[in-house]
């Protein structure tokens, strides 16, 4: 199942739960009991490399898919 972010709209309160796609829009109670409204937030999503490593499908300088130059792979 996914995981979601729900902020609260009075004071910025983040909650992150686990429900399946279809409950992703219905209300969440709050946690505390304060009566307070939580919304859908937009997440983002960051992976993490080790330091210095170019990630999966990046490369500089332009060239194949391969991963060589231009020409290396014979394709081009």
């Amino acid at each position: 199942m996914p995981l979601y972010e729900y902020v609260c709209e009075s004071d910025g309160t983040v909650l992150e739960l686990i429900r399946p796609m279809a409950d992703a829009d219905k209300p969440v109670p709050d946690p505390e009991g304060k009566g307070r409204r939580f919304v859908r937030k937009m997440s983002t999503f960051a992976a993490k490399g080790e330091a210095g490593s170019i990630p999966l499908g990046v490369r500089s300088g332009g060239g194949c898919a391969c991963g060589k130059p231009h020409g290396g792979c014979g394709s081009h």
